[in-house]
């Protein structure tokens, strides 16, 4: 008899500048007081920020991290269930010298035991385009390629029997060339694809940014794998001090699984 489990998931960029612990503290207590079972987030920096995180959304009894006083890729998975496995691969570094190698970019990688048997989580944070011009030839838009094809890799090398889930910060909007050939490569399904609300905070200066962050689906044999996923955590919230504040300059994608076992 197949069992069926929903898997509410988030990922959500953090972002690592400005007041990062007071919007730290206040994402800690949003998390605490969801429905998620697993979170992704990127870009948090510091080993003692993804500390603070944890110990104010407590009901997250498991999490997945590496390095120290920084953090690899600035990746933390937090769980409702338990972690089978993780580990942080990191990217080859191509394209020009910038300072994003501090941030040691890569992926988390790490298989869960939920009710409906395991799954895998792929938790990233691509490079970003510092010319805001994703054309094939563009020389950021090499960089992105070079780390879909390790990211495309380290997927092929995941058991076939686990369905995946893979997430994060891609810095490459949803139409480009680069992750439309990514995803026919990995064999994964874009769950937003069509949607072209965006993911990164709109500004004056850059009113109609794209979707960045996205939530790509693969299912496995006899491993059934759905899902519907939705923008979320646009709105200010109350900092601590009482201030008003955005958690970060990017929104978060919610989406809902229904992991077949």
């Amino acid at each position: 008899m197949t069992r069926t489990t929903v898997v509410r998931l988030l990922t959500f960029n953090a972002l690592m500048r400005g007041d990062v612990r007071a919007r730290l503290r206040a994402l800690g207590t949003v998390l605490e007081q969801s429905s998620y079972d697993v979170v992704c987030l990127q870009e948090v920096l510091l080993h003692r920020h993804a500390t603070l995180v944890r110990r104010l959304a407590r009901h997250y009894g498991h999490h997945a991290r590496s390095g120290s006083p920084l953090l690899e890729g600035g990746l933390v998975l937090l769980s409702r269930w338990p972690i089978r496995t993780a580990r942080f691969v990191r990217y080859p570094r191509t394209g020009p010298p910038r300072p994003e190698y501090l941030m040691r970019k890569g992926v988390q990688l790490a298989v869960l035991d939920t009710p409906a048997g395991p799954l895998a989580i792929a938790n990233t944070h691509l490079s970003a385009n510092r010319d805001g011009d994703w054309s094939p030839a563009n020389r950021y838009t090499r960089v992105a390629r070079a780390e879909l094809d390790h990211l495309a890799g380290e997927l092929a090398r995941l058991d076939p029997a686990l369905p995946v889930v893979a997430v994060g910060d891609f810095n490459v909007p949803r139409t480009a060339a680069a992750l439309t050939g990514f995803l026919a490569r990995a064999g994964l399904t874009d769950v937003l694809a069509g949607d072209p609300a965006p993911t990164y905070r709109p500004t004056p200066r850059w009113p109609a940014p794209p979707a960045f962050d996205h939530v790509l689906i693969r299912p496995a044999p006899q491993r059934e794998l759905s899902a519907e996923a939705r923008i979320v955590l646009r709105d200010a919230v109350t900092l601590p001090g009482g201030r008003p504040g955005y958690l970060s300059d990017h929104y978060g994608v919610e989406a809902v699984l229904s992991l077949g076992g």
